[in-house]
Order: structure tokens, then sequence, then C-alpha cells
């Protein structure tokens, strides 16, 4: 059972969580929608206007399932968990290493090597699939800009020159993602993040992906004995998990950004299941939250090959491995943090 398989996604304005036995039942309007016996849940989200009774908390509690509460924007909001568990001295480790500058800088180096690599990837995969797009010049011109980013990147760096070479690599590559969108182009078009609130249909998409992608990454992450919430590239801030921050940079391309251009190039979702609200944030509609959530769940299923462990693992897996191999460099079982550089 693993349970990146196993997270429960309610998206349904006005359900209500109980428990009912060994049971966790969904109610709207007071009528039992699902049933899901809890040693078959391993963590719950709930988007928007969902509540939960105090009975179910501590039921998850107990079974070590955490709810998470986030706006039906997919901005998260809060975590309701047990008693964390895991070694106490890994997290010692952690944190002492937290404190070291130099350590700090390597990981980091490890981690913004893996995003800068990956991002490189997809826009090559871009140019692969569509060689005569409009645009491929800025396309080919990133990816030799990204080589260049990565061989700094192999340079020993100061901790604040990485992160500037981390925003350097961020702003290449947003620079050509429009280029990556192919299809819908009136409706779906990218000009820069916009974080909160998402002001374009891409940008909410992203965001939506991204909070995802750091729920699952902080459950890697706990189910290891790591804490989600110090973090090397990402500074200590109340709130922010800063390491599951840190480790989601390289998954980013893999699992969210190429996620989004395949749901749109492939005409899968359409701009009619966004609409703008009166801040200027544009919101996607309830049919259209499920159709991003069975992709990144089907999308999680994939497989491929890890190029550390040389085996093939499913794509959902990737975060629990590489929690798994900090663990173990943290541990000092590992010279260093190997990132995960997708193929």
């Amino acid at each position: 059972m693993k349970r990146y398989l196993n997270t429960l996604f309610v998206t349904t304005q006005g359900s209500y969580l109980a428990k009912e036995g060994q049971a966790v039942v969904v109610k709207v309007e007071g009528e039992t929608r699902l049933r899901l016996p809890i040693h078959t849940i391993g963590g719950i989200v709930c988007f928007g206007q969902v509540s939960c009774s105090p009975f179910l908390m501590g039921f998850c509690g107990e079974n070590n399932v955490a709810i998470s509460f986030l706006t039906e924007n997919g901005r998260f909001l809060a975590r309701v968990q047990g008693p964390v568990s895991g070694n106490v001295l890994l997290r010692r480790e952690q944190y002492r290493r937290a404190d070291d500058p130099a350590v700090s800088a390597e990981v980091a180096r490890a981690v913004i090597t893996g995003k800068v690599a990956n991002c490189r990837t997809a826009l090559q995969r871009g140019l692969r699939d569509h060689p005569d797009v409009p645009g491929a010049d800025d396309l080919r011109r990133a990816v030799t800009r990204l080589g260049g980013i990565m061989q700094q990147c192999k340079s020993t760096l100061p901790l604040e020159d990485l992160r500037g070479t981390e925003g350097d690599a961020a702003r290449v590559y947003f620079s050509a993602f429009d280029h990556l969108i192919t299809a819908q182009k009136e409706q779906f078009y990218f000009r820069g993040r916009s974080r909160r609130p998402p002001l374009d249909n891409i940008n909410a998409l992203l965001s939506f992906l991204y909070t995802l992608l750091v729920h699952d990454v902080s459950a890697a992450l706990e189910s290891v004995g790591l804490d989600p919430a110090v973090g090397y590239l990402h500074r200590d801030r109340p709130g922010r998990p800063s390491l599951a921050l840190d480790i989601m940079e390289e998954f980013r391309p893999v699992l969210a950004d190429r996620l989004v251009l395949s749901l749109i190039n492939l005409r899968q979702i359409n701009a009619g299941g966004f609409k703008e609200a009166e801040t200027g944030a544009i919101r996607m509609n309830d049919a259209t939250r499920k159709q991003v959530l069975v992709a990144y769940q089907e999308r999680k299923k994939d497989q491929l090959e890890h190029p550390f462990l040389k085996e093939r693992v499913t794509v959902g897996l990737l975060p629990h491995i590489q929690a798994q191999l900090l663990a173990r460099f943290l541990r000092g079982d590992l010279d260093g943090y190997p990132p995960f550089l997708w193929r």
C-alpha cells in the first residue's frame, strides 16, 4: 500500500466528513456520498467549504492520517495531524545541518541543480515534440542558458549566490514557457508568474498543482522522520514548509508544469472551467478542479527509471524516494544528496 495513491480529495462544497465505526464518511446535505475504511487512506485534502467532525480529526490523528485544509482556489490554510513520529536523532541532525551555512549551500546546490536540469529537459521535450513551434529559437536559447546555469551550479558558491542563480534559472525558464503552449492560445497564455492571487488560467493551474505537490512532499518527508518546516534553500518562516519547498523544486517541471501543458495542449480542459472573482483572482470550477485532480493522480501512476536507484518506480513514489535519500545523507550514509534528474 502506498500513501501517494490513497489521498482523499474532497472538492464538493458543503461536504461534511465524519467518523462511523472504523470508516470515514463524506456527507452532502445529510446524504452519505462516500465511505472509506481508515486503513485505506493516507491523507485527506479538503478544498473550500468542507468541514470535519472533531471525532474524525481525533480518529485520523490516532491512525496517522493528516487532514489538510485549502481554499477553494488551492491555497494551503492548515494541517491537522496526530503526534509526530520519527527518529529524533535524524531531526536533530537536520536542524544542526540547517544551521551550518556550508551544508545548507551543499544541499541547496543539489536541489537547484535538479530543478535547472529538469526545467531544461522540459524545454527540450517541448522542442522535440514540436520542432517547428513559433518561438522555437527562444526555446533553444533558453535551453542553452539553462545549460550554462547548470555549469555555474557545479562551483562552490555561498547560499545567497545560489539563490540568485536559482532566480536567474526560473526567469529564463518561464520566459520561454509560453512557447510550450500549442493549443487554445487565446484563452491559455503565460506572461509571468502571479501567485496570490493567480491572475490568469495558467497561473491558476500552476498554483493549484504546486499546492498539491507541497502536500505530497510534506507527507513524504514526515514519513521518514524529517521536519518539513526546516529547509536549506528556503529558510525558516512560521507556517512555511521550507524543506518541502526545497525538495519540490526538483518536481515542479516533472509533476506540475508538464501536466499543465498536457491538459491544455490535448484540450482536456478549456477556458469555460475558469472564472474571474471580484478581486481579479482566477478560479477553477468544481468540474475542472476534479479533472485536474484525476489527471494528477493518474500521472503519479506512470513509471520511469530513477536515475540514482536505476530501478523503475511510479512517479508518485518519487517524493518518498527523495525523502529517503535526503535522510540517508543527513545520517551520513551518503556523501551527498542526489537530486532527481528527469531523463
